[in-house]
Parts: C-alpha cells; sequence; structure tokens
C-alpha cells in the first residue's frame, strides 16, 4: 500500500503560505481616517483634483515663464546682471489661491539655473532691511562697510501677472478656464519687454474647495 505524501510540503503548500504571509502583512502608515497616503510628484494629477489652480498646473506655468525669461535678449545680451522686482500677481478667478507661490517658483527657478546671470531684490523684505541699516547706523552693531552710504539697489526690470478665469456649470458638471499672463516691465522705461501665457482649460463632474 503506497502512502500518499502530505501535501503540506509541496510546491503549492509553500505558494498558499506566502499568499497568506502576503495578506496578514502590515498594510502601512495611514492617517487618522483610515485613509492611505500617496506620495507624488509635485507635476503630477492625483485622483484628489478640481477644475482649479493646481501643483501640476503651477510648475508647468512657472517653467514655461522661466524659460522665456531666459530667452529674451534684454535679459540674454545684457551687459552685467539686470535687477528684478517682484511685484505681486493679480488673481481674476473665482479660486482662493496663494497667487505669490507662481512668481517665487519662477525666481526660484532662475537662480538655481542661470547662477547670477538674473538678481532678484528682496523689496518684499525692505522693512527688515532698512532696520538693519539703522541700527548699524546708530552703532548698535558692527558694519562692514560705511553704514551711512544707500547701496540698497534699483530695480532694472519689474515682473508680474495676472491670473484671469471663466466658468461654465450646469447639471452634467463644471468647466473652468484659466489664462495665465506674466509680463517683464522695464523700469526706467515702463515699456513691456517681454510676455507670455499659458491656458489651461478642465472639466468635472464636481466641484472642489480651494484653500
Amino acid at each position: 500500500m503506497h502512502r500518499i505524501p502530505s501535501p503540506a510540503f509541496g510546491p503549492i503548500a509553500v505558494v498558499l503560505a506566502s499568499v497568506l504571509l502576503v495578506g496578514c502583512a502590515s498594510p502601512g502608515v495611514r492617517n487618522p481616517s483610515g485613509t492611505g497616503v500617496t506620495v507624488l510628484k509635485a507635476d503630477e494629477q492625483g485622483f484628489v483634483a478640481g477644475t482649479g489652480v493646481e501643483s501640476q498646473d503651477i510648475v508647468s506655468v512657472s517653467d514655461k515663464m522661466a524659460r522665456g525669461i531666459l530667452e529674451t535678449p534684454q535679459i540674454q545680451q545684457a551687459q552685467g546682471q539686470p535687477r528684478v522686482v517682484l511685484l505681486p500677481i493679480e488673481n481674476n478667478t473665482r479660486f482662493a489661491i496663494n497667487k505669490d507661490i507662481l512668481l517665487t517658483r519662477v525666481r526660484a527657478r532662475l537662480n538655481s539655473q542661470t547662477r547670477g546671470k538674473v538678481l532678484f531684490l528682496a523689496r518684499e523684505r525692505m522693512a527688515a532691511l532698512e532696520k538693519e541699516q539703522q541700527l548699524k547706523q546708530s552703532g548698535q552693531v558692527t558694519a562692514g562697510s560705511d553704514p551711512n552710504l544707500v547701496e540698497f539697489q534699483g530695480a532694472d526690470f519689474f515682473l508680474t501677472g495676472r491670473l484671469d478665469g471663466s466658468t461654465t456649470r450646469n447639471s452634467r458638471g463644471v468647466s473652468d478656464y484659466v489664462l495665465y499672463t506674466f509680463q517683464l516691465i522695464d523700469a526706467r522705461t515702463s515699456v513691456i519687454i517681454w510676455e507670455d501665457l499659458a491656458e489651461i482649460k478642465k472639466q468635472g463632474l464636481d466641484d472642489a474647495a480651494y484653500r
């Protein structure tokens, strides 16, 4: 009489055991609501999306504007290092967004890639800079140069932009069109020496809240 070998140690049993082990494995880190967290690149659209201004739009638009500024003859052929001041962006869309994030990313891209070809002036920090100058002039802190000299530099160009939007909504969903325009303005003549645009249109069944 032949004994039938136990299947517990056969290849099928090994596969089943592996499946059971995988099934019992930890599902990973989850947030308090029980929903898993997915890490995405900034230029990727996630499953939490709406028809408004989102990270992938900010990345693509700011990259395009940075390239356009670098290709401008007044920048490419400039003698010395052009000084640029950022002016606030106008937001004429229905979305509550951080407007400055677009220009901040353009500035960061240019600063990281041009190695001083273009210089940006920190006008938004003027209060702190003026206070530091006053402390040096009063002798409360040391100064590496004559504190009475006005060394704050003037702008050669202003960089600014605006966002304009159009929305269509009915029982089938919502559609949003956003026009991004940016300008580089000569601070001496007020001439717009460069301008570019980007257009993005999205449609969806549900609206989303933007903060």
